[in-house]
């Protein structure tokens, strides 16, 4: 159940094709991955598992917000 206040950013209409769902999710997951490696720096690691985990939810729903916004303007 989801709070009306709270707009979610992966859903809605999908808008991705499906080369770009694809290459999102490969992406997403091979970021998410490398940021699973052990580094010294662990707020490079948190960075690159959220960017990683947002690509590969964008490629899975076929949402994009960021593309939304560009063609509604």
């Amino acid at each position: 159940m989801s709070d009306p206040m709270i707009p979610s950013l992966f859903e809605g209409e999908t808008n991705l094709t499906t080369t770009e769902r694809a290459v999102s999710v490969v992406l997403g997951l091979g970021i998410a991955a490398a940021a699973a490696q052990p580094r010294p720096n662990k707020f490079l690691s948190l960075a690159a598992l959220i960017i990683g985990a947002g690509l590969a939810i964008r490629g899975a729903t076929g949402h994009c917000p960021i593309k939304q916004v560009s063609h509604t303007a």
